[in-house]
Protein backbone atom coordinates (compact mmCIF):
# COMPACT_ATOMS: atom_id res chain seq x y z
CA UNK A 1 0.00 0.00 0.00
CA UNK A 2 1.08 3.37 -0.85
CA UNK A 3 -1.64 5.72 -0.62
CA UNK A 4 -2.50 7.36 2.31
CA UNK A 5 -6.23 5.41 3.01
CA UNK A 6 -8.71 5.59 5.97
CA UNK A 7 -9.24 7.54 9.45
CA UNK A 8 -8.19 7.46 12.57
CA UNK A 9 -8.53 9.79 15.60
CA UNK A 10 -5.51 9.89 18.19
CA UNK A 11 -5.08 11.56 21.32
CA UNK A 12 -2.17 14.28 21.61
CA UNK A 13 -0.20 13.15 25.04
CA UNK A 14 1.02 15.66 27.37
CA UNK A 15 3.56 16.93 25.57
CA UNK A 16 1.81 18.01 22.81
CA UNK A 17 2.62 15.45 20.35
CA UNK A 18 0.42 12.91 18.82
CA UNK A 19 1.33 9.47 17.01
CA UNK A 20 0.67 9.51 13.51
CA UNK A 21 -1.45 6.14 12.38
CA UNK A 22 0.60 3.04 11.52
CA UNK A 23 -0.66 2.44 8.39
CA UNK A 24 -0.06 6.01 7.32
CA UNK A 25 3.37 5.85 8.79
CA UNK A 26 3.85 2.64 7.12
CA UNK A 27 2.96 5.05 3.74
CA UNK A 28 5.60 7.40 4.59
CA UNK A 29 8.41 4.83 5.36
CA UNK A 30 7.52 2.75 1.61
CA UNK A 31 7.34 6.24 -0.23
CA UNK A 32 11.25 7.53 1.96
CA UNK A 33 10.00 10.49 3.34
CA UNK A 34 12.64 11.66 5.48
CA UNK A 35 10.05 14.48 6.32
CA UNK A 36 6.65 16.09 5.86
CA UNK A 37 5.40 19.17 4.40
CA UNK A 38 2.54 20.77 5.39
CA UNK A 39 -0.03 22.94 4.09
CA UNK A 40 -2.82 24.74 5.71
CA UNK A 41 -5.22 24.04 3.27
CA UNK A 42 -6.90 27.11 1.71
CA UNK A 43 -10.42 26.85 1.95
CA UNK A 44 -11.08 24.52 5.02
CA UNK A 45 -9.73 24.20 8.51
CA UNK A 46 -7.10 21.30 7.88
CA UNK A 47 -3.84 20.50 7.51
CA UNK A 48 -2.50 19.02 4.05
CA UNK A 49 0.49 16.81 4.72
CA UNK A 50 2.62 14.83 2.88
CA UNK A 51 6.06 14.43 1.60
CA UNK A 52 8.26 16.54 -0.98
CA UNK A 53 6.71 15.34 -3.93
CA UNK A 54 3.25 17.52 -2.40
CA UNK A 55 5.71 20.64 -2.01
CA UNK A 56 7.09 20.09 -5.28
CA UNK A 57 3.51 19.60 -6.87
CA UNK A 58 2.98 23.06 -5.65
CA UNK A 59 5.67 24.58 -6.99
CA UNK A 60 5.49 23.00 -10.24
CA UNK A 61 2.39 24.86 -10.74
CA UNK A 62 3.76 27.96 -9.41
CA UNK A 63 6.47 27.68 -12.31
CA UNK A 64 3.55 27.60 -14.81
CA UNK A 65 2.81 30.94 -13.79
CA UNK A 66 4.52 34.12 -15.08
CA UNK A 67 6.81 34.99 -12.00
CA UNK A 68 5.94 38.95 -12.61
CA UNK A 69 1.89 38.61 -11.55
CA UNK A 70 0.61 38.79 -8.62
CA UNK A 71 -0.70 35.35 -8.95
CA UNK A 72 2.56 33.55 -8.67
CA UNK A 73 3.54 35.88 -5.93
CA UNK A 74 0.10 34.54 -4.01
CA UNK A 75 0.54 31.17 -4.20
CA UNK A 76 4.10 30.84 -3.20
CA UNK A 77 3.22 32.78 -0.17
CA UNK A 78 0.57 30.38 0.51
CA UNK A 79 2.86 27.30 -0.61
CA UNK A 80 5.87 28.79 1.23
CA UNK A 81 4.35 30.65 4.09
CA UNK A 82 1.99 28.93 4.59
CA UNK A 83 3.26 25.56 4.52
CA UNK A 84 6.47 23.98 7.69
CA UNK A 85 7.94 20.82 7.74
CA UNK A 86 7.28 18.69 10.41
CA UNK A 87 9.76 16.08 12.06
CA UNK A 88 8.43 12.39 13.13
CA UNK A 89 10.16 11.50 15.83
CA UNK A 90 11.57 7.65 16.71
CA UNK A 91 8.12 6.65 18.02
CA UNK A 92 5.90 8.07 14.76
CA UNK A 93 4.67 11.10 16.35
CA UNK A 94 4.41 14.70 15.58
CA UNK A 95 4.22 18.00 17.36
CA UNK A 96 1.04 19.73 17.14
CA UNK A 97 2.27 23.35 17.24
CA UNK A 98 0.37 26.46 17.40
CA UNK A 99 0.72 26.61 13.53
CA UNK A 100 -1.29 23.72 13.38
CA UNK A 101 -3.86 24.42 16.03
CA UNK A 102 -4.58 28.14 15.28
CA UNK A 103 -5.67 26.83 11.55
CA UNK A 104 -7.32 23.71 12.54
CA UNK A 105 -8.70 24.48 15.92
CA UNK A 106 -7.42 20.72 17.20
CA UNK A 107 -7.16 21.22 20.80
CA UNK A 108 -6.72 17.32 22.31
CA UNK A 109 -7.26 15.07 19.61
CA UNK A 110 -6.11 14.86 16.06
CA UNK A 111 -8.25 12.79 13.37
CA UNK A 112 -6.13 11.87 10.86
CA UNK A 113 -7.87 11.29 6.73
CA UNK A 114 -5.95 9.48 4.13
CA UNK A 115 -5.86 11.65 0.33
CA UNK A 116 -4.39 9.21 -1.49
CA UNK A 117 -1.02 11.13 -1.90
CA UNK A 118 -1.33 12.75 0.77
CA UNK A 119 -3.36 13.05 4.60
CA UNK A 120 -4.90 15.56 6.44
CA UNK A 121 -4.96 16.63 9.89
CA UNK A 122 -8.42 17.63 11.30
CA UNK A 123 -10.02 18.47 14.92
CA UNK A 124 -12.69 15.21 15.17
CA UNK A 125 -16.11 17.38 15.19
CA UNK A 126 -14.75 20.18 12.56
CA UNK A 127 -14.08 16.52 10.04
CA UNK A 128 -17.39 15.32 11.00
CA UNK A 129 -19.70 18.42 10.23
CA UNK A 130 -17.07 18.48 6.78
CA UNK A 131 -18.06 14.96 6.11
CA UNK A 132 -21.55 15.26 5.75
CA UNK A 133 -21.30 18.26 3.90
CA UNK A 134 -19.17 16.58 1.12
CA UNK A 135 -21.32 13.28 1.35
CA UNK A 136 -24.22 15.85 1.07
CA UNK A 137 -23.01 17.38 -2.01
CA UNK A 138 -22.35 14.39 -3.50
CA UNK A 139 -25.92 13.03 -3.38
CA UNK A 140 -26.94 15.74 -5.13
CA UNK A 141 -24.58 15.87 -7.66
CA UNK A 142 -26.13 12.13 -7.95
CA UNK A 143 -29.39 13.16 -8.21
CA UNK A 144 -28.73 15.55 -10.36
CA UNK A 145 -27.48 13.42 -12.97
CA UNK A 146 -30.17 10.75 -12.17
CA UNK A 147 -32.45 13.05 -13.33
CA UNK A 148 -31.29 14.17 -16.51
CA UNK A 149 -30.71 10.91 -17.69
CA UNK A 150 -32.65 9.64 -20.29
CA UNK A 151 -36.10 7.44 -19.88
CA UNK A 152 -35.33 4.11 -19.80
CA UNK A 153 -31.57 3.83 -18.81
CA UNK A 154 -30.59 1.96 -15.66
CA UNK A 155 -29.08 3.79 -12.75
Amino acid sequence: MDRFLSNAVNRIDSKGRVSVPAHFRSVVQKRGFTELYALRALDIPAMDVGGLDLLDRYEERIAQEDPFLQTADDMSFFVHGDGAFLKLDQDGRITVSDFIREHTGITTEVAFVGRGLFFQMWEPERLAVHGRQVRERLSKLRQAAIAVRAPGQAE
